[in-house]
């Protein structure tokens, strides 16, 4: 009885899948076909060579002042090595500072990033729907990811029933 009950549960699941109607895109090769995606990116490299020369900048400085130090420690006052040290630890942490703001995960770059790159992937996506929608595919995938889903029908999205039985509710 088992094994009938498993078959039957078996081929009612594979006649399920069967009845979805799926697709594949490289992402990928899209991008790098699209050229407002390339230069938004040769700009983005710019911009972060840039900050990224800046960094470096203060970071130099800071090492040459820590040099200097070590050169005059012998000859310093206690006040006058504590003022040196206090010096180069501010000098580091403007460092370490602006590298955050440039590069941290809220950073200028993301922004950046953010501002140039998403209105590409929005349009992308949105075309994507509406082929999915089209043609009647539930679930579109990309090949060249590991996150690997683009668009997934509404019709097979359970995330409001998920947030319901949590005890939590939609907030579209």
């Amino acid at each position: 009885m088992k094994k009938i009950l498993t078959l039957c549960l078996f081929a009612l699941t594979a006649l399920t899948a069967s009845a979805q109607k799926f697709a594949l895109l490289d992402m990928d090769y899209i991008l790098k076909n699209i050229p407002a995606y390339e230069r938004a990116n040769e700009q983005l490299n710019q911009v972060s060579k840039k900050w990224q020369a800046e960094v470096e900048a203060i970071n130099t400085e800071a090492s040459t002042m820590y040099k200097n130090y070590q050169n005059e420690v012998v000859f310093l006052s206690q006040e006058q090595k504590k003022a040196k040290q206090e010096d180069i630890m501010k000098k580091e942490k403007e460092a370490s500072d602006l590298k955050k703001k440039y590069f941290g995960p809220e950073g200028e770059l993301f922004k950046k990033r953010e501002s140039l790159i998403t209105p590409i992937q929005d349009e992308i996506y949105n075309v994507v729907k509406e082929i999915s929608d089209l043609r009647g595919y539930s679930l579109v995938l990309d090949r060249a990811s590991d996150s690997g889903i683009i668009f997934g029908s509404p019709k097979i999205d359970i995330s409001n029933e998920v947030l319901q039985k949590l005890g939590y509710s939609a907030t579209n």
